[in-house]
């Protein structure tokens, strides 16, 4: 994999932060740091993006039906004793 050199600018604050997570010996140095907030992220959209596509397909999946909690507990109990049997 390549690298690519890059260069930010923090405020004192967020650079003490910074300073902070690579003294609590989480971090080796600067870009690990930056590089596992880059990865979060993008985990981060990525759940999201698939949130979104699943409240789509349920958008568009038709009418929704009224939510009958004694057939759920009821099929949950079933599992439960087919699975103990």
């Amino acid at each position: 994999m390549s690298m690519h050199r890059k260069t930010i600018t923090l405020t004192e604050q967020q650079d003490n932060w910074v300073k902070s997570q690579i003294e609590s010996g989480q971090f080796g140095n600067d870009s690990e740091y930056i590089r596992d907030l880059i990865r979060r992220d993008q985990q981060a959209q990525q759940r999201l993006s698939m949130l979104r596509q699943a409240l789509a397909e349920g958008e568009s999946s038709g009418t929704p039906k009224p939510l009958d909690l004694a057939a759920i507990k009821a099929a949950g109990r079933q599992r439960m004793q087919t699975e103990n049997s």
